[in-house]
Parts: structure tokens; C-alpha cells; sequence
């Protein structure tokens, strides 16, 4: 799946300037070169100087390894980053987004947003004049999807035909997953409770990005969505925003913990991938983390790298 350089630039010159607000923004040719870009990054085969360029942050909701990602990756690029927090900036004083974003983009190259409604990233996207990218909202995380794909890549290399199995909550996070497989000719099966499966309509947007390279496969069974599979995923139950729900999605979720016993159904060479943080005993068991099979903190790093590859390409670096 490798693209020479001369390549991967000519294919990703595309997006210079462009939106990264969801996982289907990108072609499959794309992301197959951003993967090339990461890893030439990653084994240092690979310099890219932006000469200075400034990143913005804007995140409402919490974070620890998307927001250090980010800045590290700007700072290897020869970049800067800003800290829009919007609670000692004039956003959490009710500025208006589109003053916010246009503003912004007179100071700015790239804004990185974290935030709730995925509506709001979209209005970002409209009124500013920079590129801007989806850091995550409640209804997608395709930067996170980049790097798990990037780690089943470096475990398999080819993933054409691979299985990954997410079990848990449909939550952003597997929206991102059955969109981006879709594009990379990767099955994607969802294990969820009844009642908390993905969006239908995600769900049919992937199948028809799919095109019958890839399945996009749903169960309530968890056991059924590991058979076989090359990569078991999990995410915590309970995301941002829903811990009065906690509770009621422990019980709910009863069986579906990925643990030694669930992991027996799976490829007996099958990885393990989380996106952290980790409730350990409760979505993963520590013995499952701690396993030689763990590619969970490769995966932690690997968000570094495509983030890099990302910005490069989105402020033409190559």
C-alpha cells in the first residue's frame, strides 16, 4: 500500500486547503497516501517543514492525547500552536461563530475543532477561510480512525480483506471506523447492545462507499462480531457528555467487555486496539491491555503521525 513520494504528493495535493470534517472527505487513494506520508514521518525517512504556520485549537470538550497530538505534530512541522480554549477567550462569552471563525482565520492556517454537534463544526467550516478539522464532535472521530487503520497497516501491512471488530457503544468513534474501512477494502463488524447501534444512515453511507470491496457487518452478539476477526477494538461505554447515562449503559453493556474469553473467538494472531481512555474491567480487562497482542499504545502514538501527514497535506507541505 505504499505510494512513492513524487506519488503521495501528486494524490494528496488535492487536499490542499480542503475540510477534514469526516472520514468520507477523503478517497481511499487519499488516506492510503496519508498512511504512506505517516509512516515515512514516523520512521524519519521523511522532513516537511511548513515554515512557521499557525495551528488554532478550539476544543470544548476534554482531551488528552487528541490536543497533544496535535500540538507535537505542528511543532515537528516547524509550526506553532495556539490554545483557543474558549473559557478565557471571547467564545465562551457568546461571540458569534462566524465573527469567531473568520476572525480566526486572518491569525491562523488551521483550526483544529473538538466539540459537540458535528453541525457546529460544519458552520466553522463554512465561514472561515482556512482549513479546518474535525478533532472529533459526537458524531464522528475520523482522525482517530486514521491512526487505528494506520496500526492494523503496520501490523498486517496489506489490510485489504482484514476483519476489524468493534465492540461496544455505535458511537463516533465506529462511525468513523465503518466509514474510513469502507474506503480501505477493510470489513468492519459492530457488536452493540440493542439500542445502541450506529446511525442507520452512517451505516448506509459506508455500505455504499464500500461498493462490495468491504462488508459492514451489525450484531448484538459480541461473540459473533470477534469470529475470526484480525483486530478487536473497544471504546469506552459511556462517552462525554452521557455520565448520568453510566449506570443504566453498565448494565446494558453486561457481556460485552473485551476480555480474554471473548478475545478466544477471535484470530488467534488478532490485535488488540483502544481508542483510551481505558475503564479498565469495565469495556477491556487489564490482562486483555497488558497482552502481548496490544497494539493500544501504538495506536495512542500513531495519532501523532497522521495528524502530521494531515496537516502537511492540508497546508501543502509536500
Amino acid at each position: 500500500m505504499s505510494e512513492t513520494p513524487l506519488g503521495v504528493a501528486s494524490i494528496l495535493s488535492c487536499i490542499k486547503g480542503r475540510d477534514f470534517l469526516s472520514s468520507a472527505d477523503l478517497t481511499s487513494d487519499q488516506i492510503i497516501s496519508l498512511l504512506d506520508l505517516a509512516s515515512q514521518l514516523k520512521k524519519g525517512n521523511r522532513r516537511i517543514d511548513l515554515g512557521n504556520r499557525v495551528l488554532g485549537l478550539i476544543f470544548t470538550k476534554a482531551s488528552t492525547r487528541t490536543r497533544v497530538s496535535f500540538q507535537v505534530a505542528m511543532t515537528r512541522l516547524g509550526g506553532q500552536t495556539v490554545d483557543l480554549n474558549p473559557q478565557v477567550t471571547q467564545l465562551g462569552r457568546g461571540e458569534a461563530l462566524e465573527d469567531t471563525a473568520r476572525v480566526l482565520s486572518r491569525f491562523c492556517d488551521v483550526l483544529a475543532i473538538r466539540t459537540y454537534a458535528q453541525q457546529e463544526l460544519v458552520d466553522y467550516a463554512h465561514w472561515a477561510s482556512i482549513p479546518v478539522i474535525n478533532a472529533l464532535t459526537d458524531l464522528e472521530h475520523p482522525c482517530q480512525a486514521l491512526a487505528d487503520f494506520f496500526t492494523m497497516q503496520e501490523a498486517f501491512g496489506d489490510i485489504t480483506g482484514k476483519t476489524l471488530a468493534y465492540i461496544g457503544d455505535g458511537n463516533n468513534v465506529a462511525h468513523s471506523l465503518i466509514i474510513c474501512g469502507a474506503l480501505l477494502g477493510v470489513n468492519v463488524r459492530i457488536g452493540s447492545p440493542n439500542g445502541f447501534e450506529p446511525l442507520p444512515r452512517i451505516v448506509d453511507q459506508a455500505r455504499q462507499l464500500a461498493c462490495e470491496r468491504a462488508s459492514i457487518e451489525l450484531t448484538n452478539d459480541p461473540v459473533e462480531a470477534v469470529q475470526g476477526a484480525q483486530a478487536v477494538y473497544t471504546d469506552v461505554w459511556s462517552s462525554m457528555g452521557q455520565e448520568a447515562e453510566q449506570f443504566q449503559r453498565e448494565k446494558a453493556f453486561q457481556g460485552f467487555c473485551v476480555n480474554e474469553e471473548l478475545l478466544s473467538h477471535a484470530d488467534s494472531e488478532a490485535i488488540i486496539l483502544h481508542c483510551l481512555p481505558a475503564h479498565r474491567g469495565e469495556e477491556i480487562s487489564d490482562g486483555v491491555i497488558e497482552s502481548s497482542f496490544s497494539r493500544i499504545f501504538d495506536q495512542a502514538e500513531n495519532r501523532l503521525h497522521v495528524q502530521q501527514a494531515l496537516l502537511a497535506a492540508l497546508l501543502g507541505g509536500l
